[in-house]
């Protein structure tokens, strides 16, 4: 069972023809889009451009993940708004980041079940790829028939106190 995000993503990519690691390239997907991506000291999103810091092509990726959460989810000028709205927007797009550069219905396609795996189908860094595995089996663990049927008799047996 998908989530909300992990369904926008796949029919996001469906979309637009992607259906494999292999076909996840940046440069296609903003052109798909009708994105275009420029390059300055700082990354950010404005009007339909993305623009990112100059590096590898593994961190560009993983930026590009993040700012194409703001482009397609977010609006407003962060510019004017409460410091507590901006903070959400960023975690939303941090969040976003990990399904979006290395999607669920790619993850299970490939049976993909270590760093090693997602880092090189996925073109991401360590630390990110440890943390999408992290959310990957987590997600597992919550709609496993065994984990729900430990929670329902936790939460029957804290009832009972």
């Amino acid at each position: 069972m998908y989530s909300h995000l992990e369904d926008y993503i796949y029919e996001l990519y469906l979309k637009i023809g992607i259906t494999k690691p292999s076909e996840l390239d940046m440069q296609v997907i903003a052109k798909k889009l009708e994105i275009e991506i420029l390059y300055k000291r700082k990354a950010y999103m404005l009007d339909g451009e993305i623009f990112l810091e100059p590096g590898t092509t593994r961190e560009q990726w993983m930026e590009f993940g993040h700012e194409i959460c703001h482009y397609l989810r977010h609006c407003g000028n962060q510019l004017n708004m409460h410091r507590l709205f901006i903070d959400l927007q960023e975690y939303q797009a941090d969040y976003f980041a990990y399904h979006f550069c290395v999607p669920t219905f790619m993850l299970e396609d490939l049976k993909v079940n270590c760093v090693a795996d997602i880092m090189k189908h996925f073109n991401v860094d360590c630390e990110f790829a440890l943390r999408r595995l992290e959310m990957y089996e987590n997600k597992q663990i919550d709609y496993s028939p065994n984990y729900a049927t430990y929670q329902i008799a936790e939460n029957q047996n804290n009832r009972n106190y």
